[in-house]
């Protein structure tokens, strides 16, 4: 092979080798995230148990660092980097960038060499999408404290419902979740872009109960699903843009099988007797201190939800619980906006 090829692939590889490295810590310590880590450090080994097909000496013997053209070569803009996401970016465009360089190179010599660099230029691009949607997702939701549950029910009044989401928008809530129960699926989308819109003007997070076609044709940050709805990794597939996925648990098994799907956050309740859902049985508080003890070590949030009033929320704080989710304690209430305050006292004695 003539020497300009040597030095094409230990360029390349060398350039992959880096980039992938990058966005391995940031998955790591960014992130903070297991599967993601994995897999960045999964595809740069990889790369160099492919590039090992060839021997190190004459891909050493023939870099030239000295006499390299491209040495002294500078872009604008080259290292201005801001933050740790655009480092990520930068580095996954420039490992694809490399792996398709390596294919083309060694496809003159080895097809099935270059098949395997394909692969992994298709592994990458995948990890590029997972990491960026997860941190886009991870970082709308970090903020969220006090989380208020929206039923809709065929005597509901659409007035009063609506008005209710602007009381809670302006008590300072964080995220508003609507739950159309038993109605059509034109009532419950024009519900649906109305609070959408109450809640993209107030800088609140808006999420949809279950129906991610509502949810994508509303525009809501997100969809929260059952342990009877499809899953996280189906509802990723239907997006049209980054959005929310959060995912009720009622067990430590359960909560295992959600920490595997990957939400943004998990909901860990019914911690108290619910009016929401009369018929579940409370997990109590001691599954949500097992179930913070479990997620500690992860980048997946949590919502305690279930009976939580200004009266027990003591509880629920005291076992760990950062953010909480209410329902009936606001939307029955003769003052949402007062109990939305208490609530949000609560919360920030412990924040």
């Amino acid at each position: 092979m003539e020497r300009a090829l040597f030095r094409i692939i230990d360029a390349n590889f060398n350039r992959g080798r880096e980039a992938v490295r990058t966005m391995e810590e940031y998955c790591r310590f960014a992130l903070n995230d297991a599967g993601l880590s994995s897999r960045a450090k999964t595809l740069r080994h990889s790369l160099c148990t492919i590039v090992k097909q060839f021997d190190p000496g004459l891909l050493i013997a023939n870099r030239d660092v000295q006499g390299d053209v491209g040495r002294q070569m500078r872009v604008e803009g080259q290292l201005c980097r801001s933050t740790l996401s655009e480092c990520f970016i930068a580095a996954a465009k420039r490992l694809t960038e490399a792996l398709r360089v390596l294919a083309e190179a060694v496809q003159t010599f080895d097809p099935a060499m270059a098949a395997d660099f394909e692969r992994l230029r298709f592994d990458a691009y995948a990890l590029e999408k997972d990491a960026l949607v997860f941190s886009s997702t991870t970082a709308k939701f970090s903020s969220v404290k006090l989380y208020v549950l929206l039923t809709i029910t065929k005597d509901t009044d659409d007035e009063q419902i609506i008005n209710l989401a602007r009381t809670c928008v302006g008590a300072g809530v964080n995220c508003l979740q609507l739950r159309p129960k038993g109605i059509s699926d034109s009532r419950s989308l024009h519900l649906a872009n109305e609070i959408v819109s109450i809640c993209r003007d107030g800088d609140v997070l808006s999420i949809i109960n279950d129906r991610i076609d509502i949810a994508i044709c509303c525009g809501a940050d997100g969809v929260h699903l059952g342990q009877d709805d499809i899953s996280v990794e189906q509802a990723r597939q239907l997006q049209m843009s980054p959005m929310i996925v959060g995912l009720s648990t009622h067990s430590i098994d359960q909560l295992k099988d959600a920490i595997d799907q990957r939400p943004d956050y998990v909901a860990l309740g019914p911690v108290f007797a619910t009016g929401t859902k009369p018929s579940a049985e409370p997990v109590g508080i001691k599954y949500v201190s097992e179930a913070l003890d479990i997620l500690a070590d992860g980048n997946i949030a949590h919502v305690a939800i279930g009976g939580i009033t200004p009266e027990n929320i003591g509880q629920v704080l005291a076992a760990g619980a950062r953010t909480i989710a209410v329902s009936s304690a606001v939307t029955d209430a003769k003052t949402p906006e007062n109990i939305c305050c208490q609530l949000k006292e609560s919360l920030s004695s412990v924040s």
